[in-house]
């Protein structure tokens, strides 16, 4: 999955938005004002292929699970590094895998709203 698509995917959410308030080319994607990922070009040094990363919210248990399986999986850059996960989109881990993390990282956020804002979430999916 490369950046584009992955936006695409996380616009796909229902209610889900995007926007910059971190400043330019960080991508923050939220659902209902609230945050559950962010997308972004990521580190590089001199002579390497610069990848985007992407911020996803992960239950602690899972999130280390997944640092384990997939070396592109590193722990939420600039984010609470238990909660977060950060994939590295360098092709190294397949899409499904990505939509699925996508999946949850949304549900974990709907998960923590109000009733009424869990259940206008929830008639979508």
């Amino acid at each position: 999955m490369d950046h584009t698509q992955a936006h695409t995917y996380l616009l796909s959410k229902p209610f889900s938005s995007v926007g910059q308030p971190f400043g330019e080319g960080v991508d923050v994607f939220k659902v209902k004002d609230k945050m559950f990922a962010t997308l972004s070009p990521g580190k590089y040094n001199e002579g390497e292929t610069r990848h985007w990363w992407l911020n996803l919210k992960c239950d602690p248990d899972e999130a280390q699970a997944l640092r384990d399986i997939f070396d592109s999986v590193i722990p939420g850059y600039h984010m609470n590094k238990r909660l977060w996960n950060t994939v590295i989109l360098d092709g190294t881990v397949p899409r499904g895998e990505i939509e699925r993390m996508i999946d949850n990282s949304f549900l974990l956020v709907v998960a923590k709203m109000t009733k009424k804002q869990r259940e206008a979430v929830q008639v979508y999916l």
